[in-house]
C-alpha cells in the first residue's frame, strides 16, 4: 500500500515532467530561451506549485529589480518546495524592500573606477569590460543590480574608447567579459571583440563570466567556442553556479566542450544564507562541479548590495563552513574565501 508521503513524491515528480515538457519543449535554441525568460512572480509560483500568498510580497520586490528566470532553469527546481535552493536564488521577496544599514546601490565603488565608458578597472594588469547590461537570470543576491548601465553602453564611440584605453595600458595582461551577462551578446559582436582583442599585444588572457553556461547551457554552440579559442590569446571561461542542483547533465555537456576545445573553467560562487551556507552543500557543490571539469575558484561573501541583505552569512560561520570544507576535501576543490574592499589592490582572503 503506497503512503501518503510516497503519493506527494510521486505527484511532485509527474508536475515536474509535466512542467519540463510545457516549459523547454518549445524553445530549443538559447537566443529563444534567452528571449522567452519567465519574467511574472505570479508564473513562477504558478509553475513551482506555491501558494498566491506569495505574491504581493514578490511584486513589491519585482517592482524594484525584475523577476527573470529561463525555463530551463525553473525545470531543476523541485516543485511545490518554497525552500528550494535555486528558487530562492531567483524569486523576490519582500525582505528586498527593506532597508539595512551598510547595504547599498555601489558596494564595490565601481562607479568610482570607472574611467571610460563599459570600462572597470580597478586591479593591476586586469580590467573588466561591461559588454552589455541583459542577464538570462537575475539574481536576487546581485551586486551590480543597481549598477548603471545606460551609461556604460559599448556602442560604437564607446567601444572605440574602450579598446583605445586597452591599448594605451600596456599593464593590461587581462580582459574579462562581464556585464550584465557577456554571453547575452550576439556571437557576431563578440567574435568582433575577440578579434581586436587579439590585436592588442600585451594582452594575454580573455577571460568571461557568465551565468548562461548554467542556466542556459544551450549557449555554449560551435560558434561561441570558435570565436573564443581561435585566437592567439588564452581562453578562460569563470561560471556562476551556487548549488549542486545546478549543475545537471546539459550544463556538464557544455563544460566538458570547452575543457575538449582547450578552454580553462573555474566557478565562483556567492555564501547565501538558507541556499549554500552547509558543509554538506559547499563539498557536494565542490565535487560535482569537478566531475564536470570545473575547479572551485573564489567563495565570495555577500557584497552588501541594497536589497540583499537577508542572503548574509556572518564571517564566523564563513569560517567554520570553509574550515569544514578543507576537512572534507582535497585542497583543489576548497574554494577561496573573500570578500571584495573597494580601494584595495585584490581580493580579501577571510582567513
Amino acid at each position: 500500500m503506497i503512503t501518503r508521503s510516497e503519493l506527494i513524491v510521486q505527484m511532485k515528480a509527474q508536475m515536474s515532467e509535466q512542467i519540463s515538457a510545457q516549459t523547454i519543449g518549445d524553445f530549443s535554441s538559447w537566443q529563444e530561451q534567452l528571449a522567452n525568460t519567465v519574467n511574472s512572480p505570479e508564473q513562477l509560483l504558478s509553475m513551482m506549485g506555491l501558494s498566491q500568498e506569495l505574491l504581493p510580497a514578490a511584486l513589491q520586490a519585482s517592482n524594484h529589480f525584475a523577476l527573470r528566470v529561463p525555463h530551463s532553469y525553473v525545470h531543476r527546481m523541485e516543485y511545490g518546495n518554497p525552500d528550494d535552493p535555486l528558487l530562492k536564488q531567483v524569486l523576490p521577496l519582500g525582505a528586498e524592500c527593506d532597508e539595512v544599514e551598510g547595504f547599498g546601490l555601489d558596494p564595490l565603488a565601481e562607479q568610482t573606477q570607472n574611467p571610460v565608458d563599459g570600462v572597470i578597472h580597478k586591479y593591476h594588469g586586469r580590467m573588466l569590460l561591461i559588454v552589455g547590461g541583459a542577464c538570462a537570470v537575475n539574481c536576487r543576491f546581485c551586486f551590480r543590480r543597481h549598477f548603471p548601465y545606460q551609461d556604460n553602453r559599448l556602442d560604437r564611440e564607446s567601444w572605440s574608447r574602450a579598446m583605445d584605453y586597452i591599448r594605451s595600458d600596456s599593464t593590461i595582461k587581462e580582459v574579462i567579459l562581464s556585464g550584465g551577462d557577456p554571453l547575452a551578446t550576439s556571437d557576431r559582436r563578440l567574435q568582433k571583440l575577440a578579434l581586436e582583442l587579439n590585436g592588442i599585444p600585451h594582452v594575454e588572457t580573455l577571460r568571461i563570466h557568465s551565468r548562461l553556461p548554467v542556466v542556459i547551457p544551450e549557449r555554449i554552440t560551435d560558434e561561441m567556442i570558435g570565436w573564443l579559442t581561435g585566437h592567439r590569446i588564452k581562453p578562460v571561461m569563470v561560471i556562476h553556479a551556487n548549488h549542486a542542483n545546478e549543475i545537471d547533465d546539459a550544463v556538464a555537456d557544455a563544460m566538458n566542450k570547452l575543457r575538449q576545445a582547450g578552454v580553462t573553467l573555474l566557478n565562483q560562487s556567492v555564501l547565501l544564507r538558507g541556499i549554500n551556507d552547509s558543509v554538506s552543500a559547499l563539498t557536494e557543490l565542490s565535487n560535482v562541479l569537478f566531475n564536470a571539469g570545473v575547479l572551485p575558484y573564489y567563495l565570495h561573501v555577500l557584497d552588501p548590495v541594497k536589497g540583499a541583505a537577508h542572503f548574509d552569512v556572518p564571517d564566523a560561520t564563513a569560517r567554520e563552513l570553509i574550515r569544514g570544507v578543507m576537512a572534507e576535501c582535497p585542497g583543489y576543490l576548497v574554494p577561496k574565501l573573500v570578500r571584495e574592499i573597494p580601494g584595495k589592490p585584490g581580493k580579501t582572503w577571510i582567513n
